[in-house]
Parts: C-alpha cells; sequence; structure tokens
C-alpha cells in the first residue's frame, strides 16, 4: 500500500501507480533515504514525513485509514461548506505537531528515548481512532454508556494485537501509565497536539480566521519542569491567543446554534429509527448500522459481546447518510420528514437564549408541531429539543498551564497573564437551546 506523494526538492516519491512509476504499477525508489520514510503533502502544515516501520504501518492500517471516511467536524458543513476535512487529515497533524514538540523539547536537554518518541507519535495517531460517525452523536444514540475514548483504547489493543505488542509503550502513554507523564500532557492535556492540530485545522478549513492559532511559536516555548509541561515565559501572549482562539471557536463554530440543530435531528432521527426497529419495523440501513438498530448497546454489551466492536469498526458517515437518503421516503412521517430535512438541509430553526424556556413555550411549539404533522404530543417530542450548553475558557483543575520564567519559577497563566485574569479565564457561559421544526416543513 502506497500513499499517494509528490516530488519533494531533490527527492522523488514515486506514486504507487503505472502512470508515474513506469514499472506496471511497482513502486521504485531509487534514492536509499526515500526507502526509510513517506511523505504526505498537507494543507495545513506542508510536507509530512512518516517513518518507515511501526508509524507507518499504524498509517496504512485498516483502523486508522476508516477515518478517512468520517468528518472531523460532522455536521458542521451545514454552516462552512468548507469543513470537509477528515479525523484521518487530523490524525496526521497531530503526528507532525508531535514530531516537531518531541524535536524541540529534546533540543532543549530534555531526554527522550527514541522508543519514547516513537510511542508517543504512535499514540497522537491513534488518538482519535474510536470515534464512529458525527462523533459525538453515535454516543447518544446507538451506544449508550461508551466514550470514543474506552473504544480508542479498545481499538489500540486490537491494532496491538496485529503488530505484536509493537503499542505496548504507546497505550502506556495514552492511559498516562508512563513514568515520564508529560508524553501523556502531549496528548492529552491543555496544550496536547490534538487541540493544537484541530484549532488550527478547523479554522483554515471553515474559514473562521479567529481561531488561527500559533500552533508553531507554542511547541517552540514548551519545555518540561518537575515531569510536568510548562510553556516559557517569552510564550505568554501565543498562549492568551490560543485560549481566546479557543473560546471563539467553541461559541463560532463547534457549538454554532446550526450545527447544534443539525445534530439534534440526527440524534431524534436515529432515536426514531431505533425505536420503529424495536417494534420490528423493517429499515433499510448497511450490516452495521443495522445491527446498532436492532439491539439495545451499552456499555456492558458492548464489552462483553464481540460484534459490537465488529460492527461498530465498519461504521462510518456513509451508512448513516445512505440510510437517511431511503429514509427520506418511508411511510413513516415522523423518521421521513427528519431524515429529508437532514438530507436537504431544511434544518430546525434555532432559538439561543441566555434562560432557561418556559413551560408554556414548550407547550406551545409541541401544539402546533401536532397540528402541523397530525401527530401526538408524544410523537411531537422527536422535532422539539431542548438543551443547555456551558463552557468556559480554562480550567486549572484539568490540567493547569505553568509558565516558566528565567530564574526556574513557575507561575499558572491565569495568574501570569496580564490580560486574562482569573475570574476572565474561569468564567463560565451558558447558553440556552431550543430547536424545534419550522412552521413550512412536513406535514401531509
Amino acid at each position: 500500500y502506497e500513499i499517494p506523494l509528490r516530488l519533494v526538492g531533490s527527492e522523488m516519491c514515486i506514486r504507487d501507480s503505472q502512470e508515474s512509476s513506469g514499472t506496471n504499477g511497482r513502486t521504485v525508489e531509487s534514492n536509499p533515504l526515500m526507502s526509510e520514510r513517506k511523505i504526505i503533502n498537507d494543507p495545513v502544515f506542508g510536507f509530512i514525513n512518516i517513518p518507515k516501520g511501526l508509524l507507518y504501518n499504524i498509517v496504512c492500517h485498516p483502523l486508522l485509514q476508516r477515518l478517512t471516511r468520517i468528518k472531523q467536524l460532522g455536521l458542521s458543513s451545514a454552516v462552512y461548506p468548507g469543513a470537509q476535512h477528515t479525523r484521518f487529515q487530523h490524525s496526521l497533524g497531530a503526528f507532525y505537531l508531535m514530531s516537531e514538540a518531541i524535536s524541540h523539547l529534546t533540543a532543549k536537554g530534555n531526554f527522550i528515548f527514541d522508543s519514547e518518541a516513537e510511542a508517543v507519535q504512535a499514540a497522537i495517531l491513534l488518538h482519535d481512532i474510536g470515534h464512529g460517525p458525527f462523533s459525538h452523536v453515535l454516543e447518544n444514540t446507538l451506544v449508550t454508556g461508551v466514550s470514543h475514548e474506552e473504544i480508542s483504547l479498545m481499538l489500540m489493543e486490537r491494532i496491538n494485537k496485529d503488530l505484536k505488542g509493537q503499542l505496548n509503550l504507546a497505550i502506556q502513554i495514552f492511559k498516562d501509565e508512563y513514568p515520564k507523564k508529560f508524553l501523556h500532557q502531549l496528548v492529552s492535556g491543555q496544550l496536547d497536539m490534538d487541540r493544537l492540530d484541530y484549532l488550527r485545522r478547523d479554522s483554515f478549513y471553515t474559514g473562521v480566521t479567529e481561531g488561527n492559532i500559533g500552533s508553531a511559536r507554542i511547541i517552540k516555548m514548551l519545555d518540561v519542569k518537575d515531569d510536568h509541561l510548562v510553556v516559557e515565559s517569552k510564550g505568554i501572549y501565543s498562549i492568551e491567543n490560543f485560549l481566546t482562539s479557543r473560546r471563539l471557536m467553541y461559541w463560532q463554530v463547534y457549538l454554532h446554534k446550526t450545527s447544534v440543530a443539525s445534530e439534534k435531528m440526527l440524534i431524534s432521527t436515529l432515536l426514531r429509527a431505533k425505536e420503529l426497529a424495536s417494534k420490528g419495523v423493517e429499515l433499510f440501513a448497511s450490516p452495521a448500522l443495522k445491527f446498532f438498530l436492532y439491539h439495545s448497546i451499552g456499555k456492558e454489551e458492548f464489552y462483553n459481546d464481540s460484534n459490537c466492536l465488529e460492527y461498530f469498526i465498519q461504521l462510518d458517515d456513509n451508512d448513516i447518510w445512505t440510510a437517511l437518503k431511503v429514509w427520506s421516503s418511508h411511510s413513516d412521517i415522523i423518521l421521513s420528514t427528519l431524515s429529508r430535512g437532514l438530507i436537504n438541509r431544511h434544518l430546525f430553526k434555532v432559538e439561543v437564549t441566555s434562560s432557561p424556556i418556559s413551560k408554556e413555550r414548550k407547550e406551545e411549539l409541541l401544539s402546533r408541531i401536532c397540528n402541523q404533522l397530525y401527530i401526538n404530543r408524544k410523537e411531537a417530542n422527536y422535532f422539539l429539543s431542548i438543551s443547555s450548553i456551558e463552557n468556559d475558557m480554562y480550567k486549572k483543575e484539568d490540567d493547569s498551564i505553568e509558565i516558566i520564567y528565567n530564574d526556574g519559577s513557575t507561575k499558572d497563566i491565569a495568574e501570569a497573564s496580564d490580560m486574562l485574569n482569573i475570574s476572565l479565564l474561569s468564567r463560565k457561559v451558558k447558553k440556552y437551546y431550543v430547536c424545534y421544526l419550522r412552521p413550512e416543513e412536513g406535514g401531509h
């Protein structure tokens, strides 16, 4: 298996195709250096080197390739049409940043064994491997009580078995069981490579320039003290920009009201499909999707029934979209109306308020939906979603960001910053979302 590559400087990377190789489709590498790595051209970071061996085998593994069929931002393309990038691209970007971080940390005298460097790179490549189609939608509908982090670990252990134990160290780091704690922080922490990539990448593909963080600058400012990641004091403004950008990206992209409405519609659609399936109604679905529709899968079932993981790794965005297209003409008015809305972008109307919706407003909306679609009150709830979302910029208790000064002393960013004081950083913003069927949609 060869990843399509391009000409890089004086080094020739030859595609695995007859057109480029001229040898009946076989890859020719005349440069001995190229037998040690592959190069991928990434629109965000440029050329990314993938060393031959364990890391290249992970990139080519079917379970990581599955992420090429899962969009990073799910239904956010309903708001930002350019948001078509995948979780595979994000994983490669996070890998690139991890490579940069290792290089800068070792240059500052922090000793990292080659085996540790390879392991933490493997861990970041695999950190999102447990995501299902549309990410958290799956966790609220088809599988309950099992997070994508838990599934990621299960799949890492599965790949580790395929690779005869080569991921033992990567799994230790991923689980924060390895003595060098700062390596885990690079995978999962306030300034992990996951966040540094997805903020930069999502900003790039959505066109929301406010989220374009200085990831290169932040990585250059990283150091280690007492086995904890710290940031040099001259990088404090980059951290302030990072925290502000993250807050803006959450409200402007991840929690955008139309994105929230789309997600609520998809959750309602899948829950209705599951209800119909529980009543024995025959629904079109791929074998993998059908398994989760016609079975109730909680944490116990997922861990004890091997079929759950087998069917899960067959699921991607395509299973859901294909089903929605067919369900658009289903005889069930609830399933068909919801499916058509998602396919044709006739989304729920959204109201965002600073206080909870009144009981009277809820009853008014339910009555209107009942009359519009000629359905009962229980069925009308599929077309109404009331929720609240809370977000803050920084939680010191999760994993603090420490600023280190020339004399070796450290301060938390909330104390060190002259712009972002503690009250601003820790201030929670709560918004109430009311999503409901538009008056003109659906009906007979």
